[in-house]
């Protein structure tokens, strides 16, 4: 009873108004079901489809320019051998992405600015992950291209251990602090970027779904920040998954529970299904056709 309670609430406060109430979507690694993960054009198409936010990874060539790759490697979604570090720009841009079947494509690895150029301007935003080694350098590539307020960077460290590091930085970005629920020191955590900053968001990740952050985050979203909780696979998110809502038709135990549990922010591998969703319950606008 309190769970179906708990989303019609939320339900009813959001039927106003999509501009003002929605739940946001991220697409993980852009729209890589239609496109190869991690690509320009993945990203585009995820912004076309209608999602509020894109997910990617950056890591950096021998010559210094930012790229997006999630893995160390770019052995598994290109036709390449190594790290981005052993090639230049120019030679890493030699080689091609694959797709979901494993077949090379013309698409390439794009650069952090060819991304940050080509969403300029669209209601999309940009999460930056696997980032934190490359703040100063994104920064800048964000200064360049005037993105700035586009991009949300994120760290799964304490408040002090990131202003150690980064100093007035911290103060000029759009910041996430990722945090693990099932760690006993996560709410001291919260409250204490709380106290120092103001955070955009908090991403909250837990393979137990027993923290008490889950069954009351107020103290967060009184503050202006959201809570993003990810659906992508089971070690996040105490198995209330993406598959369990699509291949098993259960959303009420995957989407719905997400839902229920403050999510305001949900990232997905299922972008289009998830808006979907959302739609039905007045939480999003529906999704464009590509």
């Amino acid at each position: 009873m309190k769970f179906k309670l708990a989303l019609l609430t939320l339900c009813l406060a959001s039927v106003q108004t999509f501009a003002q109430n929605k739940v946001l979507v991220t697409a993980h690694r852009g729209d890589w079901r239609n496109n190869p993960e991690n690509s320009l054009r993945g990203f585009v198409s995820a912004a076309a489809m209608g999602v509020d936010i894109v997910e990617l990874d950056l890591n950096l060539t021998e010559d210094g320019v930012l790229v997006i790759m999630h893995d160390q490697t770019i052995d598994r979604t290109t036709n390449g051998k190594g790290k981005p570090s052993d090639y230049t720009l120019e030679e890493i841009k030699k080689f091609g992405l694959k797709n979901g079947l494993g077949r090379v494509t013309r698409n390439t690895i794009p650069t952090f600015k060819e991304v940050m150029l080509a969403l300029k301007g669209k209601p999309v935003r940009v999460n930056l992950d696997k980032s934190y080694a490359y703040y100063r350098e994104a920064y800048a590539v964000l200064k360049e291209t005037g993105t700035l307020k586009q991009a949300i960077f994120k760290a799964e460290v304490t408040y002090p251990i990131l202003k150690a590091r980064y100093g007035t930085l911290i103060d000029s970005i759009v910041y996430m602090p990722v945090v693990n629920l099932d760690k006993p020191d996560a709410r001291m955590v919260i409250n204490e970027y709380l106290k120092n900053m103001k955070p955009w968001a908090f991403e909250m990740n837990f393979k137990s779904d027993t923290s008490s952050i889950l069954k009351d985050n107020r103290f967060i979203t009184q503050t202006g920040a959201k809570v993003w909780l990810n659906s992508l696979w089971a070690s996040l998110n105490a198995g209330h998954d993406d598959d369990l809502a699509v291949e098993e038709g259960n959303t009420k135990d995957s989407w719905d529970w997400l839902l229920a549990h403050g999510a305001t922010v949900l990232q997905t591998d299922r972008p289009k299904e998830l808006m979907q969703h959302l739609y039905q319950l007045h939480l999003h606008k529906k999704p464009s056709v590509n």
